[in-house]
């Protein structure tokens, strides 16, 4: 089976990593990318063509990693090419899910639930294709929601304005705290109540936050945009100080 990506960042590189099956082969290509890109393309070892165009008609299954804006840009060049199933990954709306579904046959509507190197990843899918990615459940959590497109980027987004939204509160709080010259004794304080590990969790979470802050206020936009914004104060508020960042 070939399965191929289009964009190659740390989604794409992750599961080509996680699925390992002599049965399975990786797909993409070079054309148009950035060096940083390229080299985490040498780095995954994977088949490599001169054109998105050859490598997706050449695959079973195409996953698209891209960012939330150009999911739909991508689904309208490359959906045309599409031979079998059509994964979309990216944190999108269900309205973004749906005009994808109405470009690209046998799509199915994907989410990555927390994150995508961790121990026990898990993908959230729903569509009436979403069956037919069952075997992934061998090298990650697969949980089918639904045979309805958009139900898994639904649960994302209602994830996604709570997880977002903490995060900036926290790196606020953090703020706070080393200015007081304080930081250890905030995270021991916390901990208490929130386990052992809250303090290691939390600067994960801190420095992924600020590493893609302009990806992250991407979905923001996406969930304010599907979402009534007049009733999300909290979003709009983490919204604006993630575009400070």
């Amino acid at each position: 089976m070939n399965i191929a990506f289009i964009g190659f960042g740390k989604v794409a590189y992750t599961l080509s990593r996680l699925i390992k099956s002599p049965d399975i082969n990786f797909l993409t290509s070079t054309e148009k990318r950035s060096n940083d890109t390229i080299d985490l393309i040498n780095k995954s070892n994977i088949e490599v063509y001169d054109s998105f165009r050859e490598a997706l008609e050449n695959a079973e299954i195409i996953i698209s990693a891209v960012t939330p804006s150009k999911a739909v840009k991508v689904a309208d060049m490359y959906g045309p090419y599409c031979n079998g199933i059509y994964l979309d990954l990216n944190n999108i709306s269900p309205d973004t899910s749906e005009k994808i579904s109405n470009v690209v046959d046998n799509f199915v509507d994907g989410a990555i639930i927390g994150k995508i190197d961790s121990k026990n990843p898990t993908l959230f899918l729903s569509g009436e294709n979403a069956h037919k990615l069952l075997f992934l459940n061998d090298f990650l959590n697969v949980n089918i929601i639904s045979d309805n497109i958009g139900d898994a980027s639904k649960l994302k987004l209602l994830r996604s304005t709570y997880t977002k939204s903490l995060s900036v509160l926290l790196i606020e709080t953090y703020d706070l705290a080393k200015k007081l010259d304080l930081e250890d004794e905030f995270f021991d304080t916390l901990s208490i109540t929130d386990g052992d590990d809250f303090k290691d969790k939390s600067l994960s979470r801190i420095n992924n936050t600020l590493k893609s802050s302009k990806r992250k206020a991407e979905e923001l936009e996406e969930i304010l945009n599907y979402f009534n914004s007049d009733e999300l104060d909290m979003v709009n508020a983490a919204l604006n100080k993630l575009k400070q960042f």
